[in-house]
């Protein structure tokens, strides 16, 4: 039977079962993991695994003091670190030569380089002809031809000739065989001109 109205809501009675009424074994239960590889989920696809080796253990041989040894601290990635210091030695010994003093040069020819100076052009004597030295001139030489169909080292192109008129039986040789107007049979006037109707008996 229904209660009385408690605000805007009035009890009735429950129409079936409540979940909290049961005692359930809650999250005690374990599901396999669907992470790694050991004790995965079978029913779950599992991912390649990789695993990592350890270090070889290190051979007596070939071990190193490693950092226990002392370096002192001038010793540096290029060397020992010096502080510098001037050696006085004596005088090496060397053999006397004659060598050329300050007055053996010349440096006019120099101050052309430093100074500004004008344009200068420098007259020369003509060279003796020497005959066993002359060369051939231009005209010596004979080039191939670049024309035509028999050339050396260029593309011919294809090329015609233009034969001379034949003057056999030429009117040009006799004037009077040439044909005169005469020689010439009329044209019948219906070969270029509309013809008139023609009819047949």
């Amino acid at each position: 039977m229904e209660g009385p109205w408690v605000g805007t809501w009035r009890p009735h009675p429950r129409r079936g079962p409540i979940l909290a009424e049961f005692a359930t074994p809650g999250p005690k239960y374990w599901l396999p993991g669907t992470t790694g590889h050991t004790a995965h989920d079978p029913t779950r696809f599992r991912a390649p695994a990789y695993s990592f080796r350890g270090t070889k253990d290190p051979i007596t041989t070939s071990c190193s003091p490693g950092p226990r040894y002392f370096i002192h601290s001038s010793i540096t990635k290029t060397g020992k670190h010096v502080a510098p210091s001037a050696h006085v030695t004596a005088r090496p010994k060397t053999k006397l030569m004659v060598t050329p003093g300050p007055s053996d040069y010349t440096t006019d020819p120099a101050d052309k380089h430093v100074y500004h100076s004008a344009p200068a052009s420098s007259m020369k004597f003509r060279p003796k002809d020497f005959k066993g030295f002359r060369t051939p001139g231009p005209g010596t030489y004979t080039l191939p031809r670049i024309l035509g169909p028999q050339t050396v080292y260029t593309h011919a192109e294809p090329c015609y000739s233009m034969k001379g008129k034949s003057q056999y039986q030429s009117c040009f040789q006799d004037l009077a065989k040439t044909p005169g107007p005469a020689a010439f049979t009329n044209v019948d006037m219906d070969v270029y001109k509309r013809s008139a109707p023609k009819y047949t008996m």
